[in-house]
């Protein structure tokens, strides 16, 4: 995605702030506010398949609810970049032609697959210019390659103005077994097919993936926002020994942009 990533880091990323308004969302939302809802879209350009040396661009939506009040029933979240924050997690892994990479042939094609499940994340405010986030997310595979995928990740935030937000923090990934045999492993057959050129091998599911990431998010209207996002993956475990990676890279990265907008709702 997992994923959809330098210079644009200066652009904008997926929080929140309100520079024009009185009192800043980021802290805490207005008495009569029910929901704080952010909704985006942007081009995400992220290696084409797991550990291929190829980039593609595909659309990254930006979509996180980051705070949730129904009366008598329940409270969620605290604002923007603190408290509780919940939202959909999306994936997509491209297709594999092995007659499309050289170094795979004898390898059946791969059709894309799709990912779809929850993030959940916690901030915490510790002065107007300085916080911190802890988040996790988990989707369920299915398409080409079934499983469950996700990720770990922690940010250090910085807001040097009212107006701009920076992020950055170390990431994880893990996969389960059929989601890693389907993009790692080469079977007697397909071993056979590639001349012995790629030997057969049965990796296991864990841990994919670690890394850094960064994101800024510039407020350039009221409510509305210029994000940027950038990350490194370094595949590591199973992953990383597959003889697959002779044809590709263990390392991975990804850049992406996108515009977003913050609604605050009164529905209560």
């Amino acid at each position: 995605m997992r994923k959809l990533l330098p210079v644009i880091f200066a652009l904008g990323a997926m929080h929140i702030g309100n520079a024009a308004a009185q009192e800043d969302v980021r802290i805490a939302p207005a008495p009569e506010t029910d929901i704080l809802l952010e909704l985006g879209v942007g081009p995400l350009i992220r290696p084409s398949f797991e550990g291929s040396s190829q980039y593609e661009i595909v659309p990254s939506p930006i979509i996180r609810l980051h705070y949730l009040n129904i009366p008598g029933l329940i409270e969620i979240g605290q604002g923007l970049d603190t408290g509780l924050s919940i939202g959909p997690s999306f994936g997509y892994t491209g297709e594999r032609k092995a007659t499309d990479v050289p170094g795979l042939y004898g390898l059946e094609d791969l059709d894309a697959t799709y990912e779809l499940g929850l993030r959940l994340g916690y901030g915490w405010s510790f002065a107007p210019e300085y916080g911190a986030e802890v988040y996790g997310e988990a989707r369920y595979a299915f398409g080409e390659a079934t499983g469950l995928v996700g990720g770990l990740g922690a940010n250090g935030i910085f807001r040097p103005t009212q107006s701009l937000t920076l992020k950055f923090g170390p990431t994880a990934t893990f996969a389960s077994n059929g989601y890693i045999d389907t993009y790692f492993s080469v079977s007697p057959q397909e071993s056979i097919a590639s001349g012995g050129a790629l030997d057969i091998y049965d990796p296991s599911g864990g841990f994919k993936t670690v890394g850094l990431s960064a994101e800024a998010r510039l407020e350039f209207q009221p409510s509305w926002f210029l994000n940027g996002q950038a990350g490194y993956d370094r595949l590591i475990g199973s992953a990383a020994d597959s003889p697959i990676m002779q044809a590709g890279s263990r390392d991975q990265l990804y850049f992406g942009i996108g515009i977003s907008k913050v609604f605050s709702l009164d529905l209560f």
